[in-house]
């Protein structure tokens, strides 16, 4: 697959707001510090179209990436960040539910956690809910160019112990320096566009 056109985000915080052409969508999730920015500039073959800060948390709406006037990639709030308040969790944990229940164009997600660590109970909690709503899921480990690669095999055995994906959810390591995973994440986007397309 080849990226030649990213259009600026249509940005949403309800139903009312969301595109309305049907294209697919491809959810990004993952908590706040996990490189979601670095992720999507990845994957659209851009540098700073989504906006990577180092201040966690800094996205707070649902922004509808179009990618070759073909699909969206869709990026919402992070999820687990300790500054966050109370309300403002709530508020995104509506917005977030409510795209996920009523979204027909949502045919896969990304869910990102981050390589270096044991997925947390965050991380958990959100795969869990992902596939309460029989969502298709794949598990994006990114930095993993930040780990020696002597820990690896046993890091990939903690990771998929900790998360335990349903048959079918694929874990895919990914680093936006290297670029690793990055071809797999296009084929899985490619396959599924043309399997829609067929229908």
């Amino acid at each position: 697959m080849e990226v030649v056109s990213v259009e600026d985000p249509i940005i949403a915080v309800r139903i009312s707001q969301y595109p309305e052409d049907k294209k697919s969508e491809f959810l990004i999730l993952g908590r706040s510090n996990v490189g979601k920015s670095s992720f999507i500039n990845t994957i659209i073959n851009r540098k700073n179209l989504a906006r990577t800060s180092s201040k966690p948390g800094k996205t707070q709406t649902l922004n509808f990436y179009l990618v070759n006037k073909e699909f969206y990639i869709v990026d919402v709030p992070g999820y687990g960040y300790a500054n966050t308040s109370k309300k403002q969790m709530e508020k995104f944990g509506v917005m977030i539910e409510e795209y996920l229940k009523q979204r027909p164009y949502l045919k896969h997600v990304f869910l990102l956690v981050d390589y270096r660590h044991k997925p947390t109970e965050d991380d958990i909690l959100m795969y869990k809910f992902l596939k309460y709503y029989n969502l298709p899921v794949t598990i994006c480990c990114t930095k993993y160019d930040k780990v020696n690669r002597s820990l690896r095999a046993k890091q990939d055995e903690l990771i998929k112990k900790t998360l335990n994906p349903s048959l079918g959810d694929e874990i895919v390591n990914f680093s936006s320096v290297t670029k690793i995973g990055k071809d797999r994440i296009y084929e899985i986007i490619e396959n599924i566009i043309n399997k829609n397309s067929w229908k």
